[in-house]
């Protein structure tokens, strides 16, 4: 009997020993998977900061909305030019259009998110710092993921670039059309013109276009569109007289 006692023992201590094998295990593949997990976040952390240093002064070569539609048409126009090249009106018609205080915000309007919210979300509140973001790191679409991440690097873009750079980034990726991608393609496609030369209007006109560029025509716009349009050349207007055109021109 004792014998056999004995050997119980050993068998239940046997079994324990297992066990605490199994949980050292388990802990130590828990912390490897963290260690991993953590160098993979670092990493990206570092490459994102790297982007955002590196097209602080250089251009970006490729968006994914232009890659995506790249693939889906066959060909896209696109045309990259520097601000000089810009007529500055159309600098004061899209902030006028999308953002008329660009130069007063660190990348949020907290005051527009605040009126996005007390009117049930229905008009947008991205500025155009977020938009660039964006389009320029990130994908199209409503997730909240995208959403997080656009919140974390826009400050990134706003501490690193300046607001001049964010908005020449943004005319040169922003999509005037199906596969008409910046003004310089827009401005050529739609009036035959660099856009350099781009007049009051005809700037206010391809402003409207930026909410929804695949149903929208600056050259056959409707009624309603046609009076936002002259809304937007006034308020570009306003915006140059009043200071708040201060920050890039």
């Amino acid at each position: 009997m004792a014998k056999a006692g004995k050997t119980r023992a050993e068998g239940t201590g046997g079994r324990s020993a297992g066990r605490a094998r199994e949980s050292a295990a388990r802990r130590g593949l828990a912390r490897r998977i963290l260690a991993a997990a953590g160098r993979v976040a670092a990493g990206a952390a570092a490459l994102v900061l790297g982007l955002v240093l590196l097209f602080a002064v250089v251009n970006p070569p490729v968006t994914h909305t232009i890659w995506a539609e790249w693939r889906r048409l066959g060909a896209v126009e696109r045309q990259w030019v520097p601000g000089d090249a810009i007529a500055p009106v159309m600098f004061r018609a899209v902030v006028a259009a999308e953002d008329a205080n660009f130069c007063r915000h660190w990348g949020f309007d907290m005051g527009a998110i605040r009126t996005a919210i007390a009117e049930g979300a229905e008009r947008g509140a991205s500025t155009i710092s977020q938009q660039t973001v964006k389009n320029v790191f990130l994908w199209q679409g409503r997730s909240w993921f995208r959403k997080a991440l656009e919140a974390l690097l826009t400050p990134l873009v706003e501490a690193v670039w300046t607001k001049r750079r964010i908005l020449v980034v943004y005319l040169n990726v922003a999509e005037f059309g199906e596969g008409i991608f910046g003004v310089e393609a827009a401005a050529r496609h739609y009036y035959g013109i660099p856009a350099a030369e781009l007049t009051p209007t005809q700037a206010a006109r391809l402003a409207v276009v930026l909410p929804n560029p695949r149903a929208r025509n600056p050259t056959a716009l409707n009624q309603t569109l046609r009076r936002r349009a002259a809304r937007i050349a006034d308020g570009a207007e306003t915006i140059r007289a009043d200071g708040r055109a201060a920050c890039f021109e």
